[in-house]
């Protein structure tokens, strides 16, 4: 019984020992909606007899519950996990399956076909090695195909197969399967694919998906879990230099300072040295450390401490790596985009980027084109929409280190958030530096901002007044100007209209436009304040995050938002231009508080009731508040 059990001890740890030295192939099943990659997915582990008797018995009651297929076995149902995908029959989530046969381990992909879920394709593709796109036997190559393929493509994914689904639906035609095949490769031509094969299966039958069955005698080619468990993919990252963002600064004590993270490409060993890229700081690695204690080698996706023999400093964000081969470190560069959020791509306006462990305010300083995903062509645009993919340049307000997206998927990848929402509204990959921006520097001056705000006996400021048009804030402005030129104070005002005529008369007033209005206007106020200047900015601005930008432009106190807040129906009877009156019969477009939104302040240092408060009223508060604030 003691030996019995002595070689069951051993059974298990050579199978565990076996499983753990296979190489793990991750695939993303996409397409068309109704291609049929739930299905797809279900019979593969299904006919790899991988799933427990009790999914086995879920599976055989749910089917004569909500099933598509008359009562017969619905192997769509293992994946579409969410209720909500049950009643409609589609997929709207990534849904992850791990399986495992003799040769290979897989983590397999399920994602949403429909257009409006594409970004969580893309989510899926991300980590993928290889993508299986599905096309119905009966629709062949569809735009929603044409787009994932891309996709894939701008995600790094070099191996594909192009599974023809649903033959049986067309009596097992060869000429059917040769015609979408010959179409999808002349398309996959402008792709950078290394490899395509194609393959005729049935999902719903079994035919091809891991026996050839005897339908397609015509096809001599691998069933596709053939395929998968032989197609070479990939690139050792053991291979590459050594890269490992710092996710935590490890401080137990103050005798022990370590550098925790996860290494994404290269190997490590105590001795070797490395380098912290933004500050050129070298020191070597004294100790690799993980919870089960100190390893003499790491390497790519083991997640460590590293502790250096010398007193770096270091952050979290910063990435650690080795010295030969060093990524570039930058705070600007080209880079493709995949628009995620339902609210278009404003260039100019700020978001918070998110690369590896690191983040920094990021803006689209330059979009120069979208992509047609149907045609590939490159098509001038100034904004993006949902789903869509375009090339452009990023301005950060520090740098970062990355490298080209081509070279490192992980330290060449990033996320754009809104800094509002904290919605994620777009991912990208990097391309290159702007090597002309390491030319640029700030040149030393000796006349400062504090000097000529000085000698005007004043603090350099902006006052931003922001309201809708008709509020007033125009003509109290122009009271504050008067009132502070009186008391010898040196101002200027730069009023909405007065600016459109010269340094923005190129601005329309679409979204897109408005934010561009705003940039230039808060740069040139900048200016001013530089200048020692007391700035009043009167302009509609009718979005916070604009607002927020102008603001972040200044140091802490320079920046005063003046909300005159006067109700739309009072404007509206004022209408001294009669906007109103054309905007409400639809001459004017984009006007803000009747087609266009109006965000209000939720934290203006000044509040004017503009229905209650006069002018003169107004400027006079503002005028005590410069006072108690020591600007004047």
């Amino acid at each position: 019984m003691s030996n019995l059990t002595e070689t069951s001890v051993q059974d298990l740890d050579s199978y565990l020992k076996s499983q753990e030295n296979k190489e793990l192939l991750r695939f993303i099943t996409c397409g068309s909606v109704d291609d049929g990659k739930s299905t797809f997915i279900g019979r593969l582990l299904w006919d790899s007899k991988l799933l427990y008797e009790d999914q086995l018995a879920t599976l055989t009651t749910e089917s004569k519950r909500v099933g598509t297929q008359g009562g017969d076995i619905d192997f769509a149902l293992l994946l579409d996990g969410l209720q909500a995908e049950r009643e409609q029959g589609i997929t709207i989530d990534v849904a992850y399956r791990f399986f495992s046969t003799d040769r290979r381990k897989f983590i397999v992909a399920d994602t949403p076909g429909h257009e409006q879920y594409t970004r969580n394709m893309v989510t899926g593709a991300s980590t993928a090695d290889l993508a299986v796109i599905l096309v119905d036997a009966r629709k062949g190559v569809l735009t929603q195909t044409m787009r994932h393929s891309y996709l894939v493509s701008l995600l790094g994914i070099r191996k594909i197969v192009l599974a023809v689904n649903k033959m049986d639906l067309v009596d097992y035609d060869e000429s059917k399967f040769k015609d979408i095949q010959s179409d999808y490769e002349a398309f996959a031509r402008n792709l950078d694919f290394e490899a395509v094969k194609s393959i005729p299966v049935s999902a719903l039958k079994g035919d091809n998906i891991t026996d050839a069955g005897g339908n397609m005698s015509w096809y001599q080619g691998p069933t596709l879990l053939n395929y998968l468990e032989t197609v070479e993919f990939g690139t050792d990252l053991n291979s590459r230099p050594f890269r490992m963002p710092v996710q935590w600064v490890n401080r137990p004590n103050l005798d022990f300072r370590g550098f925790s993270g996860t290494i994404t490409s290269g190997t490590i060993r105590p001795g070797d040295t490395v380098v912290e890229p933004a500050s050129g700081k070298t020191s070597k690695v004294d100790k690799i450390i993980t919870f089960d204690g100190e390893l003499p080698e790491a390497s790519a996706n083991q997640a460590v401490t590293l502790t250096l023999k010398d007193e770096i400093d270091i952050s979290r964000g910063d990435v650690i790596c080795e010295t030969k081969n060093r990524p570039a470190t930058a705070d600007q560069f080209e880079a493709k985009v995949i628009w995620m959020g339902d609210d278009p791509l404003l260039p100019g306006r700020n978001y918070q980027i998110k690369l590896g462990s690191n983040t920094a305010t990021a803006k689209i300083s330059n979009l120069k084109y979208k992509v047609n995903v149907n045609t590939m062509e490159n098509l001038a645009t100034n904004t993006l929409s949902l789903n869509e993919v375009g090339v452009c340049n990023l301005a950060l307000d520090k740098a970062l280190t990355f490298d080209p997206y081509s070279e490192n998927r992980q330290t060449g990848s990033f996320i754009l958030i809104d800094r509002f929402t904290n919605a994620t509204v777009a991912a990208g990959t990097i391309d290159f530096a702007l090597r002309r921006a390491d030319n640029i520097h700030w040149q030393s001056v000796d006349i400062h901002k504090g000097a000529r705000s000085e000698q005007k006996g004043q603090k350099a400021s902006v006052l931003w007044f922001t309201g809708l048009s008709g509020s007033g804030k125009s003509t109290i402005a122009n009271l504050v100007e008067k009132k502070l030129h009186a008391m010898n104070k040196h101002t200027y005002l730069l009023d909405g209209d007065n600016v459109r005529h010269g340094l923005n008369k190129d601005l329309g007033f679409t979204d897109a436009d408005r934010v561009e209005n705003i940039r230039r206007v808060g740069e040139t106020s900048r200016l001013m304040v530089d200048a020692g200047l007391i700035t009043l900015v009167s302009f509609i601005s009718p979005f916070r995050s604009e607002r927020q930008m102008a603001r972040g432009l200044l140091e802490d106190g320079e920046f005063l938002e003046v909300f005159v807040d006067t109700p739309l129906e009072i404007c509206e009877e004022r209408d001294i231009k009669g906007l109103y009156k054309k905007a409400r019969a639809g001459e004017i477009k984009n006007f803000t508080g009747i087609d266009s939104a109006y965000e209000r302040p939720e934290n203006a240092e000044i509040v004017i009731d503009g229905a209650k408060q006069s002018a003169e009223d107004s400027a006079d508060h503002i005028i005590e508040v410069l006072k108690k604030q020591g600007m004047i």
